[in-house]
């Protein structure tokens, strides 16, 4: 792990400020979304990448769509390989 010299206080809330040469170069923005995890003694900070991997075929890509409150990832294969399921399940006809 690289030593950047800077050291921040934490507040009366618990935050801590990232400074801006660390978000610049981690290509972190204002709002995006941070992992915290424990690692041993040390607090990990590492920048959230939604998983976009569909449910049904296992393909991951940014092309995916994210439904039900991101409980459901599909591809276009997984979509329209479980609309199918369903119409046969629940004996959908389509016209």
């Amino acid at each position: 792990m690289k030593s950047t010299g800077i050291i921040r206080k934490v507040d009366e809330l618990g935050r801590v400020v990232i400074p801006i040469e660390l978000r610049r170069s981690l290509g972190i923005e204002e709002k995006d979304e941070l992992e915290i995890y424990v690692e041993e003694d040390k607090i990990v900070l590492k920048k959230h990448k939604q998983n976009k991997t569909c449910m049904i075929t296992g393909k991951q890509s940014n092309e995916n769509v994210v439904l039900a409150n991101g409980k459901i990832v599909l591809s276009h294969d997984g979509a329209k390989q479980l609309l199918d399921e369903i119409q046969n399940a629940f004996s959908i006809k389509t016209e």
